[in-house]
């Protein structure tokens, strides 16, 4: 008898454990809907950009804060690191930069868990370019236009995906070596909006 009552007690409390579990992931997803921006509200987000397995190997992390100034319409800085590496020619490049940037939150939807916004950024990047005949640093600045969303899990954490480069500019300014501009403009943005695999984690407070 004993035996029946211990084998029944873990048996209860390993079921009511799972309950709370369920209930408090179903609070958490619950407490995500109607989710609202206020001025003060203050966000910390990382995006990373992986592309392998093609004529080069490329990644970049942009860690950012941002900081909102009414409830659409947000202010912030950035950093970031890149690398990228050219299989056919062994060309190297790493980019370090600081930035700032303007978000505006213009869509909500599911309960306003999910939200997509458009972003303007502004930044100053050192390059390092590195070769079979030695390395070459330069000074870029850079000016882009992204449209993105942020999907809610709870009220704090959301997932963050870049779906498109509206508009980029880059400035490179060589130390032996003429500059050089490239502008790019992408009209066709929902062709393929997985071409570019950027996403990230943003944590509001």
């Amino acid at each position: 008898m004993k035996t029946k009552f211990s084998i029944f007690l873990v048996l209860f409390t390993f079921y009511f454990a799972n309950a709370q579990q369920d209930q408090q992931a179903e609070t958490e997803m619950n407490s995500a809907k109607g989710i609202t921006f206020s001025n003060g509200d203050m966000f910390l987000e990382g995006s990373i950009q992986i592309n392998t397995g093609g004529e080069s190997d490329y990644y970049a992390v942009n860690p950012k804060f941002g900081y909102f100034l009414n409830d659409k319409f947000a202010v912030g800085g950035q950093v970031s690191f890149s690398s990228d590496k050219e299989e056919a020619t062994n060309i190297k490049t790493e980019i370090f930069g600081v930035g700032a940037f303007a978000r505006y939150y213009a869509l909500e939807l599911d309960q306003k868990r999910f939200k997509a916004y458009g972003e303007v950024g502004l930044g100053y990047g050192r390059n390092k370019v590195e070769n079979d005949t030695g390395s070459n640093d330069t000074n870029s600045l850079t000016a882009n236009i992204n449209v993105g969303l942020n999907y809610f899990l709870t009220k704090n954490i959301a997932v963050t995906f870049t779906l498109a480069n509206i508009l980029s500019y880059n400035s490179v300014s060589p130390e032996d070596g003429p500059s050089s501009d490239t502008f790019k403009l992408n009209i066709n943005l929902f062709e393929n909006i997985f071409d570019q695999p950027k996403f990230g984690l943003l944590y509001r407070f």
